[in-house]
């Protein structure tokens, strides 16, 4: 029994907590950046006024994860995030293809308390900052509901990834709340007063089929739709979830402050659809549904900025600047709402694209005035147009692991975040990030410490790219414009062919097309056209354009759109090549085609995306000249995923036992080997509503072994389905060979391979 005298007052328990770096707000970019940390040594405190991680994504609010891929709407190829989002993602992929959003926040969870670094605090609000100056952080005050006790968190640095930006409003950090105006950053996209300035808060609700008729009664406080949503002819009863974004609110208000009545708002929006829905007679599918869930708190778009030593705009994304800088990139579309949301007459947002991912640079990730503040997630400092842009999840994510590696760099060189930019630390910063994972556009991974880079390499085969099988081919209207994405050596452009049938007499439209970006998936420029008459029935194309090319790089083999003609496919994939259709992704405001209003800065260009599986097959095409672009050598060429190139080396589909050996003038130990596999960068892997048709990406290796030069086997993988498997071994191993003997993944798969690193110590 406890027994206390009374007393005048008491005070909550508290608990001091020390760490290298504590991280506010357990949402993707809070929780990928404590994992990174962890990873790279230091000691972190995750501090999350929720219940569970994830954020946005979490179950409490079920909106997917989104980043550069954008739904597989735009022209950004292989553009999914590396490193830890992709972690999650393709791990969520595995264990929850269903998108069930329960499972998402237990796979969050486990992969942070697999961390030991790692001091999670779930429930607990920072509601305090203590400054040991004007200009630096000493320590936070948290409280938790559930246990009652006062944190007290200490550390010489500290990321804010808190979504409102609590440490960085508290400790007096410079922010912005709103938008600027369009003479501030020179953005023809800036919206005016009538436009709104800021984006609202969105809640979400899940219904079900229960098989038996259901009544519903709305609550006093439901609103009718049909007379108070100019949109409430859009509802529909199979909607449900983050399908209905749109249904937003509290632009005009204070998106911090306000939160809770623009909840309650939300909630009489909600139950208003619901009653329309059930009620209003227009939806007689409806009378066996029910209300499974309703979110009890809304998600949040937008409330502050803050301003680091640069501020991202919109001329940086739609011109794809390049920064000295760049730690990370995004590609969603500049996406901006109307500020009055669901009760706006206005289209639900206001989409632009631009050609192809863009950089962000570490100097929009810390504080321009609080010196060991770091920021992560939507409140980066950027403007509020190129805000549209990067505040989706999985960038924010990404932005999250980038100010991890520079929190353990800034310890080792006993730094704070400025002086890493000041003192000429990127180049080591960008080479840390990229040996976790980080894809940084224009930027390969050289590693003086990787004994890979002086290793000889040969393979047991490679491909020789000159088309595909032609067995078991299926035939598909030429409905909409398809293109096969090819790469090509330097050179003469090698002779097509293919057999296409017609039902008529008509004309095929053919056309070479690369993008005019290096790197970029827009193709915008036609090298040469051909125009082929066809007779009904069965012909085969051979197409010469004559063409040369002065580098090496992916052309579009386009077929402009033609229903009178059919094209074959094949089932045969192979890493680094892709069809690709202009089509129409409404989720994305693709059209096929971008015609922005004049004078808004914005690019106009046609859209090439591919589709999803099980469709997007590869046009069943031949070269005349066999393509050399999966070499062994792309195995250290430090970019592991296509960009200029296919950057893989691929197996012959022939090759019974396809193996890459590193051989070494004089023995080398290796004590960690990092292999990197193909788990289809192109793929959007949202993370709810929309199902996945594998658990396992098709072009991943699932089966390999490592022996050496003895032929022993030094390790062993079976069912792998992770992109970058590292392997510590339990004791090094001195040997002057290493071979990797992998498996094709199917028959319709060969065996492909980005990248192999090799250690000596820890790294």
């Amino acid at each position: 029994m406890i027994q206390e005298a009374e007393i005048d007052r008491r005070y909550s328990r508290t608990v001091t907590l020390s760490a290298d770096l504590v991280i506010t707000g357990g949402g993707l970019s809070g929780t990928c950046a404590a994992i990174t940390a962890a990873r790279q040594g230091l000691k972190v405190v995750l501090v999350q006024d929720r219940p569970v991680l994830g954020g946005n994504a979490s179950s409490e609010v079920r909106l997917w994860i989104l980043g550069a891929t954008s739904h597989m709407g735009n022209n950004n190829r292989w553009s999914r995030e590396g490193g830890v989002i992709d972690e999650l993602l393709v791990e969520n992929m595995y264990q929850n293809p269903e998108g069930n959003p329960i499972i998402l926040d237990m796979i969050l969870l486990d992969k942070v308390v697999q961390e030991p670094n790692i001091t999670l605090l779930l429930n607990t609000a920072v509601y305090e900052v203590e400054k040991a100056d004007p200009d630096t952080i000493r320590s936070l005050k948290a409280f938790c509901s559930q246990n009652s006790t006062t944190y007290h968190l200490e550390a010489p640095l500290f990321c804010d990834a808190s979504g409102d930006g609590i440490v960085g409003f508290l400790a007096g950090a410079a922010f912005r709340m709103g938008a600027e105006g369009r003479e501030v950053f020179d953005e023809p996209m800036a919206p005016d007063a009538d436009y709104g300035e800021l984006l609202g808060h969105s809640l979400y609700f899940y219904s079900k089929d229960t098989g038996k008729p259901v009544k519903f009664t709305a609550p006093s406080f439901a609103i009718d739709v049909s007379k108070e949503i100019p949109r409430f002819r859009n509802f529909k009863a199979n909607e449900h979830g983050c399908q209905l974004w749109w249904v937003e609110h509290g632009g005009r208000l204070d998106t911090v402050h306000d939160t809770e009545r623009i909840k309650w708002e939300l909630w009489r929006v909600v139950y208003g659809i619901w009653d329309y829905i059930k009620n209003s007679g227009k939806f007689p599918e409806a009378e066996t549904m029910t209300l499974e869930w309703v979110g009890m708190i809304p998600g949040k778009r937008e409330s502050r900025r803050f301003e680091g030593d640069y501020m991202l705009s919109q001329r940086d994304l739609i011109e794809q600047r390049t920064h000295p800088d760049a730690v990370a990139y995004g590609g969603w579309s500049i996406d901006l709402h109307p500020a009055d949301g669901v009760f706006s007459e206005r289209q639900p947002c206001n989409q632009w694209h631009s050609k192809g991912v863009f950089q962000i640079p570490y100097r929009c990730l810390y504080s321009r005035n609080i010196k060991n503040l770091f920021f992560a997630g939507r409140i980066i400092s950027v403007s509020h147009v190129a805000f549209g842009a990067t505040r989706v999840m999985a960038t924010s994510a990404y932005v999250g692991q980038a100010v991890a590696v520079a929190a353990a760099l800034c310890k080792r060189q006993g730094v704070l975040p400025r002086a890493l930019y000041e003192q000429g630390h990127m180049v080591q910063l960008q080479r840390e990030l990229m040996k976790t994972g980080q894809h940084i556009p224009g930027l390969a991974l050289a590693d003086d410490a990787d004994l890979v880079a002086h290793a000889r390499l040969t393979a047991s085969s490679t491909l020789a790219f000159s088309g595909f099988r032609r067995e078991n081919l299926r035939w598909k209207s030429l409905d909409i414009g398809a293109a096969q994405l090819v790469p090509l050596n330097a050179g003469a452009v090698p002779v097509f062919s293919l057999p296409v049938r017609a039902s008529g007499n008509t004309a095929l439209v053919v056309e070479l097309r690369v993008s005019s970006r290096k790197g970029g998936f827009t193709p915008d420029t036609v090298l040469a056209t051909e125009s082929v008459a066809l007779a009904p029935g069965m012909t085969d194309l051979e197409l010469d354009f004559k063409a040369v090319l002065e580098e090496a790089q992916y052309v579009f083999l386009t077929f402009l759109g033609n229903p009178e003609v059919q094209l074959p496919y094949t089932d045969q994939r192979i890493t680094g090549l892709l069809s690709v259709f202009n089509g129409v992704n409404k989720k994305v405001s693709n059209n096929g085609y971008q015609q922005p209003p004049v004078g808004s800065g914005v690019d106009e260009f046609e859209f090439w995306c591919p589709q999803r599986r099980p469709e997007g097959q590869n046009i069943a095409i031949a070269l005349a000249d066999p393509q050399l672009a999966f070499e062994p050598d792309n195995i250290r060429n430090g970019v592991d995923r296509p960009v200029t190139g296919p950057n893989a080396w691929v197996a012959d589909p022939n090759d019974a036992d396809p193996h890459v050996s590193l051989q070494w003038d004089t023995p080398e130990t290796i004590s960690r080997i990092v292999l990197v596999f193909d788990t289809d960068a192109d793929h959007a892997m949202e993370s709810v509503l929309m199902t996945h048709p594998e658990r396992v990406m098709p072009f991943c290796v699932r089966n390999y072994r490592i022996a050496d030069a003895a032929g022993n086997v030094i390790y062993q993988k079976t069912d792998n389905y992770q992109t970058r498997n590292i392997i510590v071994l339990n004791e090094p191993v001195t040997t002057d060979k290493l071979t990797i003997h992998v498996e094709h993944p199917s028959d319709d798969v060969p065996a492909a391979l980005f990248a192999i690193r090799c250690y000596g110590g820890v790294q």
